[in-house]
């Protein structure tokens, strides 16, 4: 089952613009499939295959010798040393489109493009499935719990797999295949601890130190494991907006999964019904709609620039962020009865931010949608509409 992707045409712009196309984004969001769809007429060559990997590993020139012309590798991470020798073929050849790059490994295919690749190379990332892409197809759930439990990645809607059976699975793929690769997580069984912690904490304002002493490892290692999920796309944090408010709102990030499927399995939760259950499910639909709004300016292209606001008495904005020299307010509310009391934040703020806020939206776990005290209440289901 080929669910469509909205990124395929950013992929098809960009390849007449750039020589080399490169894809990145976590494991099984769908890479592979997209990019081979997309680009039918290019070779492709899996550097996982260990044969192919060792000859362009020792002898990279003869082996873009071999696969010249419009190619696609994948998982090209593996193969850092390739990058440099890209370089030299695509300024002599100076054709667009002629390389599409695959990887997972985003803090290992990162660096090495902007070692090698920088200036002819265009970046984009595939992150699990949208709203928009679910529903064209058929998939969406009828609430809002049901969808966060199932999650967004395209394996468990092609092979009919039970969040329960993915999950657990993936986990133990992305340890084994990413974290063991890496010298700076010595204790998977911590590591592991350290990700469940960090599912606990999701929509919460990110206290480092605190995460550090309650998995039992130092605050420069909590750092550098957060890094690591960030690098991965596991998780992704919203920076607070202080311009032109005092000076003592909070400064800490929030943290963010891109996928809610994986934070409701390092919960350990068996069914949709348990985040009814569960005390922080508020956190857990405003992960719902932060991350829809992140895949959507990433599956175009674009750099999500959104922010959270909050002050020292905690009055607090979920998501902001600016448009044309105007500011948008969204409050995320995950009840499904609509409450005027959920507008309080949303007035308070944009009377302080005055003629600079443009839009104020309300989002929530109900169906209907309609205006009200000049503020757009809208159903999760059309949260990018």
């Amino acid at each position: 089952m080929y669910i469509p992707r909205h990124i395929t045409n950013s992929l098809q712009t960009l390849k007449d613009k750039y020589p080399v196309i490169a894809l990145t984004g976590p494991r099984q969001s769908g890479k592979t499939t997209l990019i081979r769809k997309t680009f039918p007429n290019h070779t492709y060559v899996s550097l996982e295959n260990p044969d192919l990997r060792e000859r362009a590993i020792t002898d990279p020139n003869s082996f873009l010798g071999t696969y010249s012309g419009d190619v696609i590798f994948d998982e090209v991470q593996r193969v850092p040393q390739l990058f440099s020798y890209l370089q030299t073929v695509v300024d002599l050849n100076q054709k667009m489109g002629e390389y599409i790059l695959s990887g997972s490994q985003n803090f290992l295919l990162l660096e090495s493009i902007t070692q090698s690749l920088a200036g002819r190379v265009a970046l984009l990332k595939l992150m699990p499935l949208s709203f928009q892409e679910m529903e064209a197809e058929g998939l969406m759930k009828s609430t809002w719990e049901e969808t966060t439990f199932q999650g967004f990645y395209p394996a468990i809607f092609d092979r009919e797999l039970e969040p329960t059976i993915f999950y657990p699975n993936y986990l133990e793929t992305y340890l084994e295949r990413d974290v063991r690769t890496l010298t700076t997580v010595k204790d998977l069984r911590l590591f592991q601890i350290f990700l469940k912690r960090c599912a606990a904490n999701v929509g919460q304002v990110l206290n480092l130190s605190s995460l550090a002493s309650e998995v039992g490892i130092t605050s420069p290692t909590a750092k550098s494991w957060l890094s690591l999920l960030e690098s991965s796309y596991i998780v992704f944090t919203l920076s607070p907006y202080f311009r032109n408010f005092n000076k003592r709102i909070i400064k800490s990030p929030k943290l963010f999964f891109y996928d809610t499927g994986l934070v409701c399995s390092l919960l350990e939760m068996n069914t949709a019904k348990d985040i009814d259950r569960y005390f922080q499910r508020g956190s857990l639909f405003e992960n719902l709609i932060v991350a829809e709004f992140h895949k959507l300016l990433l599956h175009q292209g674009k750099r999500p620039n959104f922010y959270f606001w909050q002050d020292s008495n905690h009055n607090e904005i979920d998501l902001l962020w600016e448009e044309v020299g105007k500011i948008n307010l969204l409050e995320i509310k995950s009840g499904k009865t609509f409450s005027q009391s959920w507008l309080k934040n949303l007035h308070k703020i944009s009377s302080v931010m005055g003629e600079q806020v443009d839009k104020k939206i309300l989002i929530y776990g109900g169906d209907e949608e309609f205006n009200h005290q000049g503020v757009s209440v809208k159903s999760w289901k059309q949260v990018v509409d």
